[in-house]
């Protein structure tokens, strides 16, 4: 009757085992606890300026009536 006996308490404790000898500890009853998640407020986005810095003037392209009167490059 020792740590190899398998009926006795010491013999379940040392193979991890449960049975009539060692009893498993009695499960609680947990009992639910309603939790209040905080809603988030959407997140606003702030107002766009009215006044946006206006673009670089951009070069002035050549125009193309020139190149109208030239045949058109084969690919």
């Amino acid at each position: 009757m020792g740590k190899g006996d398998q009926k006795t308490k010491r013999g379940k404790i040392v193979r991890g085992s449960y049975g009539k000898t060692r009893l498993r500890k009695p499960a609680k009853n947990v009992i639910p606890q309603v939790v209040e998640v905080p809603v988030e407020k959407p997140v606003t986005k702030p107002p766009k300026d009215e006044h946006k810095p206006e673009k670089k003037a951009e070069a002035k392209k050549e125009s193309k009536v020139k190149d109208e009167k030239k045949e058109p490059k084969a690919k």
